[in-house]
């Protein structure tokens, strides 16, 4: 293919292409490869946010989809065709390319909270007690105790949906806590409580939002546009990154959904899926030693199902050095080296690179022009190659968000419309013990005198057939989940008796 023809085609069949080198030879991944995960990385307007576009509206040519974080509510412009303004015309000029066909790719616009986009919601189960812990930020005592309580409630039909089932569900403890408690293998009311008493910023802080159905089915995301392109889902997190915990947790959880999920694949032609995390410190930021390990071990794995993972972040010792070692496509855009500190990261960022002995990579790192980035991709073979510099395409399609309402009328008329706006509250823990409680209403003594019942007398032994059938229903539909809830394990490295 010509270097005009691979300028202008969004992607070929096998590779994606980055940009040029300083000869104009082409630099690109090799689309058998992108699962071997990835890094973008570089200083604040260094030109990641183009790269990052780049490679996704190229994945949706090549009919991957892919799942971006829009921390900056910025990404609203990949819909739209883009323009010639004056840096996207020199940077052609500079790499002799004409008719560049700017276009807009097909996007799916998600949010948390449900005013930029689709509400993206999941369960109090599909969560998790692990993810859960770390979003309440529980110490280990407390994360023991509140996996009691996603078993307790799994043995007594109580589904936890939304933030009031797990409300509900701890004020029931606390309330029979002598009967229950020793049940439930949970040593201290007082624990219970301390998980109670954490619930109440969580709700704050928009969890009410986050925990509800329609619950994401994330085997959605991989459905392919009309055209057969795959769709770029952009998850408006320009609120959701105030709330860092909620942040990361999101993510991880779809990380975790997406392995569960999809079978083994083995080596693919290209991608099932591709996932962008910006801001990707956030998803290590004062997560226990322990789920790094798990969250390393999910990494790894989750590329044999055909998944691609790009961590976005300003400096490569954003992410542990375990899942860094993963990330066989690096794109590292220009360093700062103001302090002793950024210049050892430095050091430390040139020393990962297959040297180029063209390439001086200490000098290189800290005086890459803007859209100009050092890049190293897996080959033929399947190794690193050696690090190139290239000048990376600008996209087809608008940079920055689109126009005033553009984002609200795709949202109408998106095929996900019908299946995730509107919210529904079906039974579980919530109704299910306020009903014990109507039920256990003020009983008439022996001497005829009306006395207040507990509102949790009902035994626990009682449960409705209908909810041991809806059980029974979750636990089979659970079994494909077990390997992913091993992985995870607990916080104290125990997941025998682990259950959502």
């Amino acid at each position: 293919m010509t270097q005009a023809a691979l300028a202008t085609s969004p992607a070929t069949a096998e590779e994606i292409l980055f940009g040029y080198d300083n000869d104009k030879n082409p630099i690109t991944l090799p689309l058998r490869f992108a699962n071997r995960h990835g890094l973008i990385a570089g200083a604040t307007g260094t030109g990641k946010t183009v790269t990052l576009q780049r490679m996704a509206k190229q994945f949706s040519a090549a009919g991957v989809p892919v799942f971006i974080t829009d921390i900056k509510g910025e990404f609203s412009g990949i819909s739209q065709p883009g323009g010639m303004t004056p840096p996207v015309a020199k940077r052609l000029e500079s790499l002799s390319i004409t008719n560049y066909p700017f276009r807009g790719y097909p996007t799916v616009f998600w949010d948390v909270f449900g005013k930029e986009g689709h509400p993206l919601r999941t369960t109090m189960t599909e969560l998790g007690p692990l993810l859960l812990a770390k979003l309440l930020n529980l110490s280990e005592a407390q994360f023991n105790s509140l996996y009691s309580i996603f078993n307790l409630s799994d043995k007594e039909g109580l589904a936890l949906i939304d933030l009031k089932d797990m409300e509900a569900m701890t004020a029931y403890i606390i309330e029979n806590f002598k009967e229950v408690g020793s049940q439930a293998s949970i040593p201290a009311k007082a624990t219970v409580a301390a998980i109670q008493r954490q619930l109440m910023p969580l709700k704050s802080e928009g969890g009410d939002a986050f925990f509800g159905e329609p619950a994401l089915n994330v085997m959605d995301l991989l459905r392919a546009a009309p055209t057969g392109e795959g769709y770029i889902h952009v998850l408006d997190a320009s609120s959701l990154v105030n709330k860092p915990a909620m942040y990361a947790t999101s993510l991880l959880w779809l990380l975790a959904e997406l392995f569960e999920n999809l079978p083994e694949a083995g080596d693919l032609a290209k991608p099932k899926m591709a996932l962008f995390f910006d801001e990707a410190h956030l998803l290590f930021r004062d997560t226990p030693p322990a789920l790094i390990q798990k969250i390393e071990q999910v990494v790894r794995i989750i590329r044999s199902k055909g998944v691609g993972v790009y961590f976005v972040t300003q400096i490569p010792d954003d992410v542990p050095d375990a899942i860094l070692a993963q990330l066989g496509n690096r794109v590292q855009h220009a360093m700062r080296a103001f302090t002793p500190k950024d210049a050892e990261s430095v050091k430390k960022t040139a020393a990962t690179f297959r040297p180029n002995p063209e390439i001086n990579l200490m000098e290189a790192l800290t005086s890459l022009p803007v859209g100009v980035a050092l890049v190293s991709t897996l080959g033929p073979d399947g190794a690193p190659q050696p690090v190139e510099t290239c000048t990376v395409l600008p996209p087809l399609s608008t940079v920055g968000p689109a126009a005033p309402g553009v984002k609200q009328a795709m949202r109408q008329q998106s095929p996900y419309f019908s299946i995730y706006e509107i919210a529904n509250d079906r039974e579980s823990a919530y109704e299910r013990l306020a009903a014990r409680a109507q039920q256990a209403a003020p009983a008439v003594t022996a001497r005829g005198t009306s006395a207040p019942a507990s509102p949790w007398q009902k035994p626990l032994e009682q449960i409705a057939t209908s909810a041991a059938r809806s059980l029974a229903t979750q636990v089979a539909r659970s079994v494909g989940r077990e390997l992913m809830r091993g992985l995870l394990g607990s916080l104290s490295g125990s997941s025998s008796n682990r259950r959502r």
